[in-house]
């Protein structure tokens, strides 16, 4: 059975171009034009992945985002976020309230694509479960979706949380930018670097006391600490 893509945009030429160029990528298309009608469609007939514009006519795509995010039926929903405003600010908006990918207007539609395949293959992909992390004052729950930072429950984005898993999963090593963006993101290497950079400054910012645990390598990329710091709390990685 194709997989069926909500397309909610209120331009209808963008509309139709997305909509025959998917559909010849072999998917079905449904689509909305407005925030409020895109909302409805996503709730009542899931998607298995909804392309979000955010400017919209009447409530904007973030606020239907939140709404998605919020509800238990439509909380997995995986979700590509597109706007015309490229500014870093925005995308991390975008990002803090759930969304899988960011695009920018004009859109590539190949590059589109590419992360429309990416973003539903890392939904059906079946991760290994490992036990509970334990290393320092951070603990995570691979198999729950959930992290602790001295005890205290951080909440993390699907993104931050894949981004955190691997690179504690590869501790000691170093992870450049470009092997990120094509192991937690999914796509092809080179087509932009400073979305892995600010999902970094915003998972140092959530672990808190435990930011010291992934490192920065000028020019080169992230490595997370193969052991714990000194005056870091004593643990121990499973």
């Amino acid at each position: 059975m194709a997989e069926r893509i909500l397309i909610v945009e209120d331009e209808p030429d963008l509309v139709s171009i997305l909509e025959y160029s998917l559909t010849k990528e072999g998917f079905e298309v449904a689509f909305a034009h407005t925030g409020t009608e895109g909302l409805r469609m996503a709730q009542t007939s899931p998607p298995d992945l909804l392309l979000l514009d955010v400017m919209l006519p009447d409530i904007s795509g973030i606020e239907v985002c939140k709404q998605l995010r919020a509800a238990d039926s439509s909380k997995g929903l995986p979700i590509i976020m597109m706007t015309a405003r490229g500014e870093e600010v925005d995308r991390v908006v975008g990002f803090e309230v759930g969304a899988d990918d960011y695009v920018v207007k004009p859109l590539s539609v190949r590059e589109l694509i590419l992360r429309v395949r990416a973003v539903l293959r890392r939904r059906s992909a079946k991760p290994v479960e490992p036990e509970l992390v334990k290393f320092g004052r951070l603990r995570i729950d691979q198999a729950g979706h959930r992290v602790w930072v001295d005890d205290n429950e951080v909440v993390f984005t699907a993104l931050e949380f894949r981004l955190l898993t691997t690179l504690v999963e590869r501790r000691g090593r170093v992870q450049t930018r470009d092997t990120l963006l094509h192991d937690v993101w999914g796509v092809a290497p080179g087509l932009t670097t400073r979305t892995v950079d600010t999902h970094v400054r915003r998972l140092r910012k959530k672990l808190g006391q435990a930011a010291t645990y992934v490192q920065t390598l000028r020019g080169v990329g992230y490595r997370f600490n193969s052991e714990v710091p000194e005056g870091s709390v004593e643990g121990e990685l499973a």
